[in-house]
């Protein structure tokens, strides 16, 4: 199996992330053990099956693995995950992630910027805001994925 691996400095943890060993990839999402609305995230994209493996970590270690990911500060989220060879940055929904993965865009992930009250993990549809899923090319620019209101 194919490992690719990130320090994260301030933890001294390295965490593994796993390549696609097979048609059910392993989303691998880190998150500070006291977020509410991440843990619920984590619930929503294993509810639409996706295997996932959450890992609690400090805010440092977390700042510090989007700061290995190249996650532009206005992309930020509340928690990064890692499929593939693409991340996934915040509240991005299962539908989003699977059609990325079904796609497989030369892009190096998805973001969903902040933390819409109508996105999954923040209270779902109907919640209140409209928000956009951004592709996060290979260059860093982004254009809109998917519209959600």
């Amino acid at each position: 199996m194919k490992r690719r691996s990130f320090l994260l400095t301030g933890a001294a943890a390295t965490i593994a992330l796993p390549a696609m060993a097979d048609a059910r990839p392993i989303i691998k999402v880190v998150k500070t053990p006291t977020c509410g609305c991440c843990t619920a995230w984590v619930d929503h994209v294993r509810q639409a099956g996706f295997q996932v493996e959450a890992q609690d970590v400090g805010q440092d270690a977390l700042y510090a693995l989007k700061d290995r990911l190249r996650i532009a500060p206005e992309l930020a989220g509340c928690h990064t995950a890692v499929v593939g060879d693409y991340f996934i940055e915040g509240h991005v929904p299962a539908e989003d992630i699977a059609r990325l993965l079904s796609e497989q865009p030369t892009a190096r992930g998805l973001s969903v910027p902040g933390m819409p009250m109508s996105s999954p993990g923040m209270g779902g549809p109907g919640a209140g805001d409209t928000f956009d899923t951004l592709l996060v090319g290979t260059d860093s620019a982004t254009s809109v994925f998917a519209s959600h209101s």
